[in-house]
């Protein structure tokens, strides 16, 4: 079949996987997953194979790019003691205590071919990297702390690039290359310096041609090219497009968003990327599922479980060690999040990528193939699945009954006052005589009453839902203005410059609603 069929037909899927999702309040990552396998295994179709060309061209610098755009710097400026432990010493310490916790395990099983140290430290690497995707989207929908999400995604964004490199270095020593302490500190400062540099580079150059333009489409057309041009920029001249990536994205959206970009352009910009974050996301999560042979995984199990119980044991104790030199003052993380950020740390897409990179004549290829995927699978999956609960179990989010009474009270808000108007245009219409009206309206008034009684206790022993409440009401009366103000352009009413000025003065009130939800 022709890749533009198939392409619509990944889409069409992903869509109907995204409908079914947020009715069965699934993950959404998790479940494209699990239907990119079960269609995998029924052969319904052949899609693109999920190659490292095409992951670092057309997937990873715009999913990097989006979530570096709208990463809070200030929170993780605040953070950076820890996520900067994580990310950098955090993912060889990681490393190295993952192939030596998987090694004893190894050595009890009944292999095929020896597993040296060479292949448990190569296996700690393609698992290195963490794609918290599926849980950073949870706790948006949940309300988890904005401080905790950007920990998890900062971290993410940066040991992406540390774990390619220390892969690199990891997959030359195995190969025979002659390598020294000092030769990989000077060769990993100079691929993770490059690349930051690129980013920075390009990143203000973006930022300054946006300062003196105001056209939305070309600004947006230049934070693409920002976003893949980091990227290629970097890699050609043998740095870190990861990291390029990175830092360009985070310039661009800290820095050239908020003084170079009107709030109008602001906001489509933002549309733009999470469009382009969804759409991307949802192909790489099916390709994930197709990918993943189930009877090659199920022969290597008795690898994948301690495997998959090194990695986890590996990022607890890094983040629990992270956690104690951001152990003073205002960076202290609540011993909750740590349990959360230890969970939340899944593995993903550029896991199973590095595995189908390694040489074809490396011994045991396949079985760190099967492996990686196999960890990979149980990590999106089992995380993926308990981490909502984990979240409500730790009081990380408010208990699911208060978040579902909540919305049932005002969901019977809502039908009971448009009840009561239907009883008003029935007087109004005389379809009742007065006796029947009135007790029509004691009714349904006391019904009403019941209701804002018991969403105003709730209200009170959850501030955070009040103030929810009033970001909602906010929001929607600004979209009400929005939508008044192109119809009145629309009939001629107000000129085009009139239009413009009044938009842009409603995205900035709605840039300001966006900007004040509680960290």
């Amino acid at each position: 079949m022709p890749a533009e069929p198939i392409l619509i037909l990944l889409f069409i899927v992903a869509t109907a996987v995204a409908i079914v999702a947020r009715r069965l309040r699934l993950p959404y990552t998790v479940a494209l997953v699990v239907t990119g396998l079960v269609l995998g295994q029924l052969h319904a179709f052949e899609p693109p194979h999920l190659t490292q060309r095409l992951l670092f061209t057309v997937f990873l610098p715009g999913l990097l790019f989006e979530a570096a755009f709208h990463l809070d710097f200030p929170l993780v400026r605040r953070d950076q003691a820890f996520i900067l432990t994580l990310a950098v010493p955090g993912v060889l310490v990681a490393i190295l205590l993952t192939a030596a916790i998987l090694m004893p395990a190894a050595t009890l099983l009944p292999l095929k071919e020896v597993l040296t140290w060479h292949h448990a430290l190569i296996f700690g690497a393609l698992v290195a990297a963490t794609d918290p995707i599926a849980v950073v989207g949870l706790f948006r929908s949940m309300g988890a702390p904005r401080r905790l999400a950007a920990l998890l995604e900062a971290e993410s964004l940066l040991n992406d690039g540390t774990s390619i490199v220390f892969f690199g270095l990891i997959l030359g020593v195995a190969g025979g290359a002659a390598v020294t302490a000092s030769g990989v500190i000077v060769d990993f400062a100079r691929v993770v310096g490059i690349g930051s540099g690129i980013g920075l580079l390009i990143g203000l150059v973006v930022s300054t041609i946006v300062q003196r333009i105001d056209d939305p489409m070309i600004e947006t057309t230049l934070t693409t090219i920002a976003a893949y041009g980091s990227f290629v920029g970097a890699e050609q001249l043998h740095g870190s497009g990861v990291i390029a990536t990175v830092v360009a994205g985070m310039v661009c959206g800290n820095y050239g968003a908020r003084i170079g970009m009107t709030p109008t352009t602001r906001v489509a910009v933002e549309t733009f990327w999470e469009y382009v974050a969804f759409a991307l996301n949802s192909i790489i999560f099916l390709l994930i599922g197709f990918e993943v042979h189930l009877k090659d995984v199920l022969a290597a199990w008795m690898l994948i479980l301690p495997a998959y119980l090194a990695v986890l044991l590996g990022r607890a104790l890094m983040v629990y060690a992270g956690s104690v030199v951001a152990a003073r003052g205002a960076m202290a993380i609540p011993h909750s999040w740590r349990a959360i950020l230890s969970w939340g740390g899944l593995r993903g897409g550029l896991s199973m990528v590095l595995a189908l990179s390694l040489p074809a004549d490396l011994s045991n290829r396949d079985l760190l193939i099967a492996t990686t995927f196999g960890v990979v699978l149980l990590s999106i999956v089992l995380q993926g699945l308990t981490m909502a609960r984990l979240l409500r179990r730790l009081g990380v989010v408010r208990p699911e009954t208060d978040r579902t009474a909540y919305e049932q009270y005002r969901g019977e808000l809502n039908a009971l006052t448009a009840a009561r108007r239907e009883v008003d245009q029935m007087a109004r219409a005389g379809q009742m005589d007065q006796a029947g009206l009135t007790t029509l309206k004691a009714e349904y008034d006391a019904k009403l009453s019941g209701v804002l009684g018991r969403l105003e206790k709730l209200r009170v022993e959850h501030t955070d839902l009040r103030a929810e409440d009033i970001r909602r009401a906010r929001r929607h009366l600004l979209m009400v203005e929005k939508a008044q103000t192109l119809e009145s352009a629309r009939q001629g009413l107000l000129s085009q410059e009139a239009q413009e000025r009044l938009l842009a003065e409603i995205d900035a009130r709605l840039l300001r609603v966006e900007d004040t939800e509680s960290p």
